[in-house]
């Protein structure tokens, strides 16, 4: 445990609070070893029943995690803090936040009538001119679509969904290298995280039966735009997968299509494989804008009833206007147009960064998607050497649980005339890193 932090606490409720500021406050970082249940209790004058309590109390919530003999630490992503990616230095090109080009963004939303009065929308919590373009957008991917409903954004919507379907303590099957969030939320929720190693068509097989036999409740896959790697499900691995999740026929199955119409590839759902329990998640913040915190799922049966009976409990409902903003741009052609534009903009983007690298012999993935994942040996060198340069990516630890190291490049922004001397920098971080650290 560190030092310079005292646990203090008469009772179970003071001696919680007493170790969730301190890892609030960063005074216990992740991973900081907490004391021994019969020496804290000592110290603080209480019964080894009270410290265990509270041990309990804090791995339920996903502040602290138990590792056998290894005792009690902090979590690595605890529920009362976040891993916020580092601020922009002044003057760097900012290639590491994964956002859309600001040029494909609608410039402004259209106007929309604000329901009179002061009522409730439970009753009536989607409305049905976007519920029908919901459905049309599915089927038209082939991803079924008898049950839809909505969220306020796809963070929103797979929390709801561990919440209802897994108890803490639970392991969910998690992509490695996957998206930073994501890995944060599971064990905020209390949630044991099992990686699955993913290659250029996403999740591979035999990591994911590797998961299935150690117990894993939920599965949690991107068919397209995988971030940070960029992988996207063949025809080929859709099936194979389809075929090892058969073995496990409880598990619920999320895949996070959050790039949809931006990821230049085609969709291969899993979602097709007649699975029992599915959930399809979409937004729309990378290519109509940040702002418009929506989602749509699509789901089995008992998945909606578990969903949106939570939600009825929580906001109720997504916001109406929120909902005819998004439905009169889906619908809108000049936005249309400007969605296409950007989905061709960042796969040219895209691929010519990676040829650009593949030239200068470094070898990079980016199947689909906006990011490019470049595997390195030290992460740190190659993002300092890159600064010194003008250019600023996104160290890859944040997004790994068990994979190696590597670094994302965001190519929204990184127009291909630009790709050749991106590259050029990027070969000589990796000269310097060798030069300096030996290999």
């Amino acid at each position: 445990m560190a030092t310079q932090y005292e646990i203090t606490g008469t009772n179970a409720k003071g001696i919680s609070a007493s170790i969730e500021r301190g890892v609030a406050e960063g005074a216990l970082p992740p991973g900081s070893a907490l004391p021994p249940v019969r020496a804290l209790a000592e110290r603080l004058g209480v019964s080894p029943g009270t410290v265990a309590a509270t041990y309990k109390e804090l791995r339920g919530r996903g502040i602290v995690l138990t590792r056998g003999r290894g005792g009690t630490v902090v979590a690595e992503a605890p529920s009362v803090a976040s891993r916020r990616p580092p601020k922009v230095p002044a003057g760097l090109r900012d290639l590491a936040g994964g956002h859309p080009d600001p040029a494909f963004l609608p410039d402004a939303a259209p106007s929309v009538r604000v329901s009179p009065g002061a009522r409730s929308h439970r009753s009536a919590p989607r409305l049905p001119r976007l519920e029908e373009l919901t459905r049309a957008w599915y089927e038209r991917d082939g991803v079924p679509c008898g049950h839809v409903t909505f969220a306020h954004s796809a963070l929103d919507c797979v929390a709801r969904l561990l919440s209802v379907e897994l108890r803490p303590g639970d392991a969910v099957a998690m992509e490695d290298p996957g998206y930073h969030h994501l890995l944060d939320l599971v064990p905020a929720l209390g949630l044991r995280s099992v990686p699955v190693a993913v290659d250029d068509e996403g999740i591979r097989p035999d990591a994911l039966r590797a998961a299935l036999r150690a117990g894993v409740r939920a599965v949690i896959c991107s068919p397209r735009s995988q971030n940070p790697y960029g992988g996207c499900f063949s025809a080929q691995r859709r099936d194979a997968l389809v075929e090892v999740l058969a073995e496990a026929p409880d598990v619920l199955v999320i895949e996070n299509d959050h790039a949809a119409e931006i990821a230049g590839a085609p969709l291969h759902s899993l979602t097709a494989g007649g699975l029992s329990r599915w959930a399809q998640v979409r937004t729309v913040t990378k290519y109509l804008g940040t702002d418009l915190r929506w989602a749509a799922m699509a789901c089995d049966a008992i998945t909606l009833a578990r969903h949106d009976g939570r939600l009825l409990l929580t906001s109720g409902w997504v916001s109406h206007a929120l909902q005819e903003t998004v439905a009169s741009l889906l619908t809108d052609p000049a936005t249309q147009d400007l969605v296409r534009r950007a989905d061709a903009a960042y796969t040219l983007r895209r691929r010519t960064l990676l040829d650009e690298l593949a030239r200068r012999g470094i070898a990079a993935h980016g199947a689909s998607g906006m990011n490019v994942w470049v595997p390195v040996r030290d992460e740190a060198a190659v993002v300092n050497g890159l600064r010194s340069s003008g250019w600023w990516v996104a160290a890859g630890a944040r997004f790994r649980l068990a994979a190696g190291a590597g670094v994302r490049v965001t190519v929204a922004e990184l127009l291909p005339s630009e790709a050749g001397r991106f590259a050029t920098d990027f070969a000589e971080a990796l000269g310097e890193r060798q030069a300096t650290y030996g290999g």
